[in-house]
């Protein structure tokens, strides 16, 4: 008991664990929600085949190259709305979304005119013929219903930043049922419907996210939140507040493009491999992503409170919310430790298609390996998610995104020189790249040691 009291000293501080729980839970349960969605969709079409589950890997991954530019951007109104929240301005923090609206809709064009460029990519990196079908078909889906997936950004952002993140679980646990009861009506054809298989997990994750932002709307044209936040007053462009939202946000966005542009490009490694290392990388990064999902939630969290606290002037306080969300990612990422350690096996196999499958009993052991190797980093991954919640909610973001991208593109040429220069096994190349990940997890930590985001002032 008293190592627990130790632990958890101050949590009824401002800032401290008690008030981060109360904007973490929904969060946790919105981004977990957002995770089930997208395991369900590889989950169903592993039992249609291997190739399916893949393909809605390489496609949905393709997919948020094109869109997760304008998320980081978009994302970093969560802590501009909660600077001006902090400041007692909750007039600009409805402006704030309303330019996030109007980049949500012009991005969507811009999104659908560079779709070719991605489905030429998949071609070039080589991968699998059958699977190349299915992804090309799943990805084009995905990109013409794109506008609901940022839309939904932009509004949920707005609630994290005012601190009522149970609007956000809500609509996002609207999403999932959506998302998941389609998955199973569209991909096997139930109920009269044809079945769709690879289109119908498109279709199902797009009517997913239009279902959220209608709740998120309606939730920001309640009478209770107009008047208070002047939302009828705020449809104008703000020139000054669009500024900050580019000058500060463009760098998340272009971090968050850059590595799952490196990311998307170490998976079609991976499955440029074969089926069998295809099957076995997707599988683990299926669990990875939902491990990680979660941690997602604390990060949001995190930022708006250091943004809360950094508007209202606050910086000491906006550093213990930091500590705080480290001592709750940490608790979590134990358990993950356990399951990955423990039932590696158990884990892989929830993956196993209906009929029997040469190349998923062969991806089995290889599958394994790769998450006991995932284990080594998953209580540091906790920590790096609520640095980079704190940095982001401060206004540091051009060195996150320094920081960040280099590694991600270090990481690239790790796993492309161990798998076809010196031809390795996968297992041995992930194995590197977590080594890697672990060395940059101390550049997050050295940043946010010296205390410089402390000195930053984004709202004036």
């Amino acid at each position: 008991m008293r190592i627990f009291r130790t632990y958890f000293a101050g949590s009824k501080k401002s800032g401290g664990i008690n008030e981060l729980l109360v904007l973490a839970i929904p969060m946790v349960i919105s981004t977990a929600a957002d995770g089930v969605m997208t395991f369900t969709d590889r989950l169903f079409m592993a039992k249609v085949g291997s190739e399916q589950m893949n393909a809605v890997m390489g496609g949905g991954v393709g997919f948020q190259v094109l869109t997760f530019f304008f998320i980081g951007l978009l994302g970093y109104s969560t802590a501009l709305v909660a600077q001006y929240f902090g400041a007692g301005e909750k007039h600009n923090s409805s402006k704030t979304t309303f330019q996030a609206i109007i980049i949500s809709v012009i991005a969507w064009p811009v999104i659908i005119l560079l779709k070719p460029l991605i489905a030429q990519y998949f071609v070039y990196l080589k991968i699998p013929e059958v699977q190349l079908q299915y992804q090309t078909e799943y990805f084009n889906i995905m990109v013409f219903g794109g506008v609901f997936a940022i839309l939904r950004h932009s509004l949920s952002c707005f609630f994290s930043g005012i601190g009522k993140t149970k609007i956000v679980m809500r609509a996002t646990i609207v999403a999932m049922l959506l998302n998941v009861i389609l998955d199973y009506v569209l991909i096997f054809g139930k109920f009269g419907f044809e079945a769709m298989g690879i289109k119908g997990a498109a279709i199902a994750s797009i009517s997913g996210s239009a279902g959220a932002v209608i709740m998120l709307f309606y939730a920001f044209f309640h009478k209770t939140i107009k008047k208070e936040f002047s939302v009828m007053q705020s449809f104008r462009l703000d020139f000054s507040i669009m500024k900050k939202l580019f000058r500060f946000g463009y760098p998340a966005g272009l971090e968050l493009f850059l590595n799952f542009f490196a990311f998307s490009t170490m998976i079609s490694i991976f499955h440029s491999q074969g089926n069998i290392a295809a099957t076995a990388s997707t599988i683990m990064f299926n669990w990875d992503l939902v491990s990680f999902i979660p941690l997602l939630g604390v990060e949001i969290a995190v930022t708006s409170l250091v943004g809360r606290y950094m508007g209202a002037g606050r910086p000491q306080v906006a550093h213990r919310a930091a500590v705080s969300g480290i001592k709750i990612g940490v608790f979590y990422s134990i358990v993950i430790l356990a399951l990955f350690i423990t039932i590696p096996e158990v884990l892989v196999r929830v993956f196993e298609p209906v009929g029997h499958s040469h190349v998923f009993e062969s991806a089995v052991p290889v599958a394994s390996n790769m998450i006991r190797i995932a284990s080594i980093y998953v209580l540091v991954e906790a920590v790096m998610v609520a640095l980079v919640g704190a940095l982001r909610g401060a206004g540091d973001t051009f060195f996150t995104m320094i920081a960040s991208v280099t590694a991600h593109w270090m990481f690239v040429p790790i796993i492309y020189c161990s798998l076809k220069f010196f031809n390795m096994s996968v297992e041995w190349s992930w194995f590197l790249l977590v080594i890697a990940f672990l060395l940059f997890s101390f550049v997050l930590y050295f940043r946010f040691k010296s205390g410089k985001w402390k000195k930053i002032k984004v709202i004036g």
